[in-house]
Protein backbone atom coordinates (compact mmCIF):
# COMPACT_ATOMS: atom_id res chain seq x y z
CA UNK A 1 0.00 0.00 0.00
CA UNK A 2 1.30 3.60 -0.90
CA UNK A 3 1.56 5.49 2.23
CA UNK A 4 1.03 9.26 0.70
CA UNK A 5 -1.74 9.53 -1.71
CA UNK A 6 -0.21 12.63 -3.50
CA UNK A 7 2.57 10.34 -4.75
CA UNK A 8 0.03 7.58 -5.79
CA UNK A 9 -2.58 9.95 -7.39
CA UNK A 10 -0.72 13.50 -8.50
CA UNK A 11 2.37 12.74 -10.18
CA UNK A 12 3.06 13.95 -13.05
CA UNK A 13 2.21 10.72 -15.10
CA UNK A 14 -0.65 9.61 -12.93
CA UNK A 15 -2.50 12.90 -12.86
CA UNK A 16 -4.39 12.12 -16.50
CA UNK A 17 -5.67 8.94 -15.88
CA UNK A 18 -6.95 10.06 -12.18
CA UNK A 19 -8.52 12.99 -13.43
CA UNK A 20 -10.39 10.95 -16.44
CA UNK A 21 -11.42 8.44 -13.62
CA UNK A 22 -12.87 11.24 -11.54
CA UNK A 23 -14.48 13.03 -14.56
CA UNK A 24 -16.20 9.97 -14.91
CA UNK A 25 -16.84 8.88 -11.25
CA UNK A 26 -19.05 12.26 -11.93
CA UNK A 27 -20.60 11.44 -15.02
CA UNK A 28 -21.69 8.01 -13.46
CA UNK A 29 -23.01 9.44 -9.98
CA UNK A 30 -24.96 12.27 -11.62
CA UNK A 31 -26.34 9.64 -14.34
CA UNK A 32 -27.75 7.55 -11.46
CA UNK A 33 -29.90 10.31 -9.73
CA UNK A 34 -33.25 9.63 -9.49
CA UNK A 35 -36.39 11.91 -8.32
CA UNK A 36 -36.62 15.67 -7.32
CA UNK A 37 -33.01 16.24 -6.40
CA UNK A 38 -31.52 13.83 -9.44
CA UNK A 39 -33.45 16.07 -11.70
CA UNK A 40 -31.92 19.02 -9.83
CA UNK A 41 -28.74 17.91 -10.10
CA UNK A 42 -28.75 17.00 -13.32
CA UNK A 43 -29.64 20.12 -14.29
CA UNK A 44 -26.77 21.65 -12.54
CA UNK A 45 -24.55 19.81 -14.03
CA UNK A 46 -26.06 20.31 -17.16
CA UNK A 47 -26.07 24.03 -16.77
CA UNK A 48 -22.16 23.89 -15.33
CA UNK A 49 -21.03 21.57 -18.79
CA UNK A 50 -22.98 24.45 -21.05
CA UNK A 51 -21.13 27.05 -19.64
CA UNK A 52 -18.01 25.84 -20.47
CA UNK A 53 -17.07 21.95 -21.36
CA UNK A 54 -14.28 22.67 -19.81
CA UNK A 55 -15.10 23.75 -16.49
CA UNK A 56 -15.41 20.01 -15.26
CA UNK A 57 -11.98 18.95 -15.87
CA UNK A 58 -10.47 21.69 -14.66
CA UNK A 59 -12.54 22.15 -11.50
CA UNK A 60 -11.33 18.22 -11.17
CA UNK A 61 -7.68 19.11 -11.48
CA UNK A 62 -7.77 22.19 -9.95
CA UNK A 63 -9.38 20.46 -6.67
CA UNK A 64 -7.89 17.20 -6.72
CA UNK A 65 -4.94 17.97 -4.51
CA UNK A 66 -7.24 19.44 -1.88
CA UNK A 67 -9.29 16.36 -2.03
CA UNK A 68 -6.42 13.90 -1.75
CA UNK A 69 -5.05 15.69 0.84
CA UNK A 70 -8.45 15.75 2.67
CA UNK A 71 -8.96 11.31 2.04
CA UNK A 72 -5.16 11.30 2.71
CA UNK A 73 -6.10 11.13 6.74
CA UNK A 74 -8.58 8.15 6.18
CA UNK A 75 -6.42 6.23 3.63
CA UNK A 76 -3.33 6.24 6.58
CA UNK A 77 -5.95 5.36 9.36
CA UNK A 78 -7.56 2.82 6.84
CA UNK A 79 -4.03 1.03 6.45
CA UNK A 80 -4.56 -1.70 3.62
CA UNK A 81 -7.45 -3.53 5.96
CA UNK A 82 -10.24 -4.21 3.58
CA UNK A 83 -11.58 -2.19 1.32
CA UNK A 84 -11.56 1.33 1.36
CA UNK A 85 -14.78 1.89 -0.44
CA UNK A 86 -16.55 0.20 2.73
CA UNK A 87 -13.78 2.14 4.97
CA UNK A 88 -15.08 5.49 3.70
CA UNK A 89 -18.70 4.62 3.86
CA UNK A 90 -18.76 3.54 7.35
CA UNK A 91 -17.19 6.77 8.42
CA UNK A 92 -19.55 8.62 5.55
CA UNK A 93 -20.97 11.72 7.38
CA UNK A 94 -17.29 13.03 8.05
CA UNK A 95 -15.45 12.00 4.73
CA UNK A 96 -18.24 13.77 2.87
CA UNK A 97 -18.06 17.27 5.31
CA UNK A 98 -14.35 16.95 4.70
CA UNK A 99 -14.49 16.72 0.79
CA UNK A 100 -17.47 19.31 0.94
CA UNK A 101 -15.13 21.96 3.08
CA UNK A 102 -12.86 21.88 -0.15
CA UNK A 103 -15.55 23.03 -2.60
CA UNK A 104 -17.36 25.48 -0.35
CA UNK A 105 -14.18 27.25 0.21
CA UNK A 106 -13.10 27.09 -3.47
CA UNK A 107 -16.91 28.46 -4.54
CA UNK A 108 -16.72 31.39 -1.86
CA UNK A 109 -13.47 32.25 -3.19
CA UNK A 110 -15.07 32.07 -7.06
CA UNK A 111 -15.99 35.27 -8.78
CA UNK A 112 -18.13 33.22 -11.18
CA UNK A 113 -21.57 34.33 -10.25
CA UNK A 114 -23.24 31.58 -12.29
CA UNK A 115 -21.58 28.92 -11.18
CA UNK A 116 -22.35 30.20 -7.38
CA UNK A 117 -25.63 30.21 -8.00
CA UNK A 118 -25.69 26.80 -9.53
CA UNK A 119 -23.45 25.63 -6.17
CA UNK A 120 -25.93 27.58 -4.34
CA UNK A 121 -29.30 25.38 -5.38
CA UNK A 122 -27.42 22.15 -5.34
CA UNK A 123 -25.51 22.73 -1.70
CA UNK A 124 -28.56 21.49 0.56
CA UNK A 125 -28.47 18.13 -0.89
CA UNK A 126 -24.80 17.85 -1.70
CA UNK A 127 -24.15 15.46 2.04
CA UNK A 128 -26.11 13.02 0.43
CA UNK A 129 -24.94 12.83 -2.62
CA UNK A 130 -21.30 12.82 -1.66
CA UNK A 131 -22.51 10.28 0.56
CA UNK A 132 -23.54 8.03 -2.49
CA UNK A 133 -20.70 8.49 -4.61
CA UNK A 134 -18.06 7.20 -1.42
CA UNK A 135 -18.43 3.40 -2.89
CA UNK A 136 -16.83 4.80 -5.83
CA UNK A 137 -14.27 7.47 -4.92
CA UNK A 138 -12.78 4.64 -2.62
CA UNK A 139 -13.00 2.25 -5.35
CA UNK A 140 -10.81 4.78 -7.12
CA UNK A 141 -8.86 5.71 -4.42
CA UNK A 142 -7.93 2.19 -3.98
CA UNK A 143 -7.23 1.42 -7.98
CA UNK A 144 -4.59 4.10 -8.35
CA UNK A 145 -3.08 3.98 -4.51
CA UNK A 146 -3.91 0.14 -3.85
Amino acid sequence: MVAALDDALLGADKVPAVVADVEALIDAEVADKKGASGLALKAGYAAVTKLGPSIVPSAVEGLLPEFVAKIQPFWQDYAGNGDFADYLTARSETVADALLGVTDARIAASSRTAIKKVYDKLRPSAQKHVVEALPRVGALVQKHAG
